[in-house]
């Protein structure tokens, strides 16, 4: 997940919490997650994104975009 250099991870609730844990989102969820704040994706966005699909294999793993509507 990338964030707003704002995000403030602090603040969030128990489950969210739990999310943002990679090792306890695996546990629980069954989830490889991983996150980081828009500042630290290194060449952009879009690249990190791609360096993070990449598996070490060189095939690409699933990426799940959720994006925020102000509708």
């Amino acid at each position: 997940m990338v964030f707003d250099d704002a995000f403030d991870a602090s603040i969030c609730d128990h489950q969210t919490m739990m999310l943002l844990d990679h090792a306890t989102a695996d546990t629980y969820f069954g989830a490889s997650v991983f996150w980081l704040r828009r500042p630290a994706a290194v060449g952009g966005e879009q690249a990190t994104i791609e360096f993070w699909q990449t598996k070490r294999d060189g095939s690409w793993r699933g990426i799940v975009e959720i994006a925020e509507t102000t509708e």
